[in-house]
């Protein structure tokens, strides 16, 4: 088996770039704290609207007709049953398939953060979100389909039900995670070539491409030649 080292000097930028891109994830880390608290406040949904908590004043739809025929509405689902039916991403959002009393089902966007539970989690009832009816041709994404047509096929596939509206925020952690380890990389990719051209142009190290000589200018020896 044929083993490839890497050379002294790139094994050493790699490593003082990866030492900047921790002091660049400590100062987003920083700057993020405060940006998180806009970004909740910005995807917490009130009570009433859509994606909010629905109150006793929100029409309980049983059927499509209902959906269809009330502007707002919400849905009563039994245990976790709208949790377990088929799920799948459609534009980018996770989608699910929620059985209607009457026993049809549609596709709805849910905000999680806002479903109210009354009795056992897994006996009792679920109030979904407030929601709203958003007409779209769902067959356009077959994979959708296919995820989502799992268990019981939709009864409706040219609309869904947002009940999503600003909410699914995600958690400060993964807020967190997913921006600092953006700049780490970033970090890492522009320190690399940096540190390395600086040590080339200081004789330290080769140049990974050579410099143009200008006429009449011998071309400067060093230690790696």
């Amino acid at each position: 088996m044929r083993y490839t080292r890497l050379r002294f000097d790139i094994w050493l930028c790699l490593l003082l770039a990866f030492a900047a891109s921790l002091g660049a994830v400590k100062l987003a880390g920083l700057f993020l704290a405060g940006a998180y608290e806009s970004y909740e406040e910005e995807h917490t949904v009130a009570d009433g609207e859509i994606g909010g908590k629905a109150g006793e004043g929100v029409f309980r739809a049983q059927s499509v007709a209902d959906i269809l025929s009330h502007d707002t509405f919400t849905i009563v689902s039994h245990g976790i049953e709208y949790r377990n039916k088929g799920a799948g991403y459609y534009d980018g959002v996770y989608t699910y398939a929620v059985t209607l009393p009457s026993g049809e089902v549609v596709a709805a966007q849910i905000n999680m953060e806002n479903v109210r539970k009354e009795g056992d989690y897994y006996a009792g009832d679920q109030i979904l979100p407030v929601g709203k009816v958003v007409f779209a041709d769902l067959t356009e994404s077959k994979m959708f389909m296919d995820q989502i047509s799992y268990g019981i096929p939709l009864s409706r596939t040219d609309f869904y039900v947002d009940m999503l509206g600003v909410g699914g925020k995600v958690s400060e952690e993964d807020f967190t995670q997913l921006r600092t380890g953006t700049v780490q990389v970033v970090t890492i990719l522009v320190c690399f070539p940096l540190f390395h051209s600086i040590g080339a142009k200081l004789g330290l190290f080769p140049f990974f491409f050579a410099p143009r000589e200008k006429k009449g200018e011998k071309k400067p020896k060093s230690e790696w030649d």
